[in-house]
């Protein structure tokens, strides 16, 4: 019985040395070299209209360690700020990596990122090896991603003033802001409608101040200055006014009241539903003859303008988004579906048709 016992032991001290110099055969990783990350610009405007070309570049290096080893490679995204939490992860084979318009576009969005507006990302390259992270330096990009929507290139200006409907209310809940009526000459713009006695300048946002014109040293003027003057009108009325702001001047001159006013204006239409149904636009309070609907969720396709739900006054355009509409003038086209401010001037015949981004 002694001698099963000594042999056991001798065979249980066999089986920790064999242990012992299994563990000290065993090596230990580490990373002999920092993985990194760059890409070819940090400032990125995204292009909707050129949805798969190349917006950034990525050049990238894994890491290396004293051993060798299998790893994956991830470039990982996320708002700056917030540690990387909820971040996004692409995986990577080669470099450099390249990401699109509307890949990235929908990545920052996906991120919780804002449209038409930049956005602080952060992105850093990973390398995983078993359960181990290893990660680069940071790279912050600037990107500004779109909202898909129709390409409108054009800039609006928004009456406000206690001579206009919008009183001095710069907000964007405000729909009583009023759009100048944009021209084909960029820069130019007009105006006609009621105006009360009061004062009035022009912004290009709701609910910003930045960028505003007023008067500038004389009447007849432009100031495109924070501490530009109000334009005065003295007596309230009817006005046709004019502005140039590349010129920086305008003109508003005094016309007879309008005498034909109309019960509704409607838009009848496949855009805004189909041709037998009229989409009334809204009155103004102000001024009896401006005609809105605010966020008209308008679909491809074609309308016109009707009064009093009868084809006997209608007015059309063949142009997109503004344009002074006919008497029995052609279909006004929308080309994509989306929501948009409609404003109407039953003594111009002006529309304009505003995506609202």
């Amino acid at each position: 019985m002694k001698n099963i016992i000594k042999i056991l032991a001798i065979a249980f001290i066999g089986m920790g040395l064999v242990s012992c110099e299994k563990d000290e055969d065993q090596a230990i990783i580490s990373e002999t070299s920092q993985s990194s990350i760059s890409a070819d610009k940090t400032t990125i405007v995204l292009d909707k209209s050129n949805l798969d070309a190349t917006a950034v570049n990525f050049k990238w290096a894994k890491s290396t360690f004293n051993i060798s080893v299998v790893s994956t490679q991830q470039v990982e995204f996320g708002i700056k700020g917030k540690g990387f939490k909820d971040s996004k992860l692409i995986d990577v084979v080669s470099s450099p990596f390249s990401m699109t318009n509307k890949q990235l576009n929908t990545l920052v969005l996906g991120l919780g990122g804002t449209g038409n507006v930049v956005n602080e990302l952060e992105v850093r390259f990973k390398t995983a090896v078993g359960g181990a992270k290893y990660y680069s330096n940071v790279i912050t990009l600037q990107v500004t991603p779109y909202i898909l929507g129709p390409v409108y290139n054009y800039t609006d200006l928004f009456l406000i003033g206690d001579a206009t409907a919008g009183a001095w209310d710069n907000t964007t809940a405000n729909a009583r802001l009023y759009p100048l009526q944009k021209t084909t000459t960029a820069g130019k713009y007009s105006y006609t409608g009621y105006f009360a006695k009061g004062g009035f300048k022009f912004i290009k946002t709701p609910g910003s101040w930045d960028s505003q014109y007023g008067m500038g040293g004389a009447a007849g003027t432009l100031s495109a200055s924070g501490s530009s003057g109000n334009i005065s009108v003295e007596t309230a009325g009817y006005y046709k006014l004019t502005v140039d702001t590349n010129a920086l001047s305008y003109t508003l001159t005094s016309i007879p009241t309008p005498t034909t006013t109309y019960t509704t204006v409607s838009m009848i239409g496949s855009a805004s539903g189909d041709w037998n149904t009229d989409a009334d636009l809204q009155k103004s309070t102000f001024d009896s003859h401006i005609w809105v609907k605010k966020k008209a969720n308008l679909g491809s396709g074609e309308f016109k303008f009707r009064a009093n739900h009868d084809w006997g006054t209608n007015w059309g355009a063949t142009q997109e988004f503004f344009g002074v509409a006919e008497l029995n003038g052609g279909n006004i086209p929308v080309k994509e579906t989306f929501n948009y401010d409609v404003y109407f001037n039953d003594i111009t015949g002006e529309f304009s048709v505003i995506p609202v981004f």
